[in-house]
């Protein structure tokens, strides 16, 4: 069984929503979460996600409301909570501080795209370590075969390989992934290999995993919790069709 891994930005719809989101996210059969820290210029984002750090910081989310929303549910979530997110605020928190508050909020990992792999190895591994936290690098159809296995090196709980196409549901987008995800699975790599951007179906997540052990889902999940009014019901379908 394929791994479903969904994304969303803490503190939307409204700032208290959080909590429910993410209960909502295990109990509908997701198998992991990443959660999304509000960043004023988040330049990696899309437009839909781009919206969503804008809404949850005008609701007045802050990386201190997250972890206390975090350790409002952590006795009841036994999925994997990831943070995503970028370098600057977690910087600005102090790193080994954030960590602690992380282990202490039942946060698993984190993925920050905007950490170089050689400034990570340098300075935050070990912190990283001492917290028993994971980290996860991210690869692209453009990194190197050697580049791969080092970002799988420094990686733990998984790998995550960006799909080559933000329309992965056209039939030219998955034959153009074909050469890229068969290279990732010849490749010996110790993680598992998670593939995201541009799943938006279950027709999407099918065709992309064949080769990898899982999927992640962000900007379709997104868009669901900010523009139907019923959002608790539309997300628990969203989830339950991906895994049907």
């Amino acid at each position: 069984m394929k791994k479903l891994n969904i994304y969303f930005t803490a503190g939307i719809p409204q700032l208290e929503d959080t909590a429910d989101i993410i209960k909502l996210i295990q109990n509908s059969g997701a198998d992991m979460m990443e959660i999304g820290m509000p960043y004023s210029d988040p330049v990696a984002d899309g437009p839909v996600i781009q919206q969503a750090h804008e809404l949850a910081l005008k609701n007045g989310m802050t990386i201190e409301k997250l972890f206390s929303q975090l350790k409002t549910v952590k006795n009841d979530i036994k999925i994997p909570m990831i943070l995503m997110g970028y370098i600057n605020p977690v910087l600005s928190f102090g790193f080994e501080e954030f960590c602690r508050e992380c282990s202490e909020s039942g946060v698993s990992g984190l993925i920050i795209p905007d950490l170089p792999p050689i400034e990570f190895e340098n300075n935050y591994q070990q912190i990283l370590k001492k917290y028993h936290l994971n980290f996860t690098f991210l690869v692209t159809p453009e990194t190197s075969d050697e580049r791969i296995l080092y970002l799988d090196s420094l990686s733990s709980g998984f790998l995550y390989a960006v799909s080559s196409s933000s329309t992965t549901g056209n039939d030219n987008a998955v034959l153009k992934n074909e050469n890229y995800l068969s290279r990732l699975a010849s490749l010996t790599i110790k993680n598992p290999v998670m593939i995201g951007f541009g799943i938006k179906t279950k027709e999407d997540f099918e065709n992309v995993t064949e080769n990898a052990d899982g999927g992640i889902i962000g900007t379709a999940f997104v868009h669901t919790l900010l523009n139907h009014k019923d959002w608790k019901n539309a997300a628990i379908d969203f989830i339950h069709a991906v895994k049907a």
